[in-house]
């Protein structure tokens, strides 16, 4: 099976300009061929008008299936609008076999019982209101039911006075989620958390909980402690502006880099038992590392992973690449607009792309799908 994408971005004023200007340069790279899929993202004014930009879609590119939300800045082709009004549409055909199906999951409850089925799938898409449905623990349904199959996406970032506006197929809907799912369609993860590992590794040796009571057999506040002051002075200068805890999932390797960590933040510490505070559940035996975020650590590790990606790949660029990145990177982090979007066509070539800046963004460790903060997750198209 081959696979077809094309991408688009447009700040037009008007909607309905936006949404035809940016699926048009989205058809430009299917070569005439109707898209199975159309993924849409848009921001600011836009979305007061969302009919309109479906209208546009459906007009340019009349997709077999769509799916997308509305978005505080959307990004892609190397750009990222952040701010203002704009349009990111990304197109994908298949030739010869690979299907996608879209999924309308409700808020609440109701929305987990209305999880797709992913045996079978070779991957997932998941775009979701973070006010109304309960995203950790859809993906930590999904990842009990189909280990290794890889969930991506993002929490939608914008919303109206009507609520969180998701798209599914042609219509406009207000909360809830909306997934994808893939069959024959290889989709390649890459998850950029952002952080960087410090110190020597630890294991948890009583835990309960989100609560880390000790590590290597010392009470965990006195042992993170002690890594603390093994530390450069300008490791212990990150660690300072916030400390994070990388946590491995998958345990069953000789030694772990900086990919095999779940990057979650400490909640506090208690100094009378030791007691440390994790925003993750853990338990005895697991390997932890103190890790810190900075602008540098997270451009060193988003090149790290998107060149993972492309041995993986054997060094041929993707076909294409949904990008979500987290809303407190961009100018607030990196100090310069189009940081993420930019590094990827460095690192991977001129392919179309096109994702939005996330509330969370969503992607694998050790084989199970988590929802992260302050990450750039990759769903590419082989």
């Amino acid at each position: 099976m081959s696979i077809r994408v094309g991408a688009g971005i447009s700040t037009a004023a008007e909607p309905p300009s936006a949404a035809g200007e940016a699926a048009g340069r989205a058809a430009e790279g299917l070569s005439g061929a109707r898209p199975e899929l159309a993924l849409l993202f848009a921001s600011g004014s836009h979305l007061h008008e969302a009919q309109a930009l479906l209208d546009g879609i459906e007009a340019e590119l009349a997709p077999l299936a769509l799916a997308g939300c509305g978005a505080g800045g959307v990004l892609g082709e190397g750009r990222e609008h952040e701010s203002g009004s704009a349009v990111a549409v990304l197109a994908i055909a298949f030739d010869g076999g690979g299907t996608a199906r879209t999924f309308r999951l409700d808020p609440g409850e109701e929305g987990l019982e209305q999880l797709p089925v992913l045996a079978g799938c070779t991957g997932a898409l998941l775009l979701a209101d973070p006010y109304t449905f309960p995203t950790e623990l859809a993906l930590a349904e999904l990842s009990d039911r189909a280990p290794g199959i890889p969930v991506l996406g993002g929490l939608a970032s914008a919303r109206t006075d009507g609520g969180t506006p998701l798209f599914y197929d042609g219509q406009l809907q207000l909360g809830g989620a909306v997934a994808v799912t893939f069959k024959d369609v290889e989709l390649l993860p890459c998850v950029s958390q952002g952080a960087a590992p410090l110190g020597r590794e630890l294991t948890i040796t009583a835990a309960e909980g989100n609560l880390i009571h000790e590590l290597a057999g010392q009470p965990a506040l006195a042992a993170i402690r002690q890594v603390i002051g093994e530390l450069s002075p300008r490791e212990r200068m990150l660690i300072a502006s916030g400390l994070l805890v990388g946590i491995v999932i998958d345990s069953g390797k000789p030694e772990f880099v900086q990919g095999d960590f779940l990057v979650r933040g400490v909640l506090g510490a208690d100094p009378d038992s030791g007691a440390v505070a994790v925003a993750a559940p853990v338990r005895a035996g697991q390997v932890i590392r103190l890790h810190a975020r900075d602008a540098r650590s997270a451009d060193d590790d988003l090149r790290r992973a998107l060149r993972l990606q492309r041995e993986a790949l054997s060094g041929r660029a993707p076909a294409g690449a949904l990008v979500f990145s987290c809303n407190g990177r961009g100018r607030a982090m990196f100090g310069a607009r189009d940081h993420d979007a930019s590094v990827l066509v460095e690192e991977l070539g001129e392919v179309p792309s096109a994702g939005f800046f996330a509330a969370g963004e969503i992607g694998p460790v050790g084989g199970r799908s988590f929802l992260h903060g302050f990450t750039a997750t990759i769903a590419a198209f082989v």
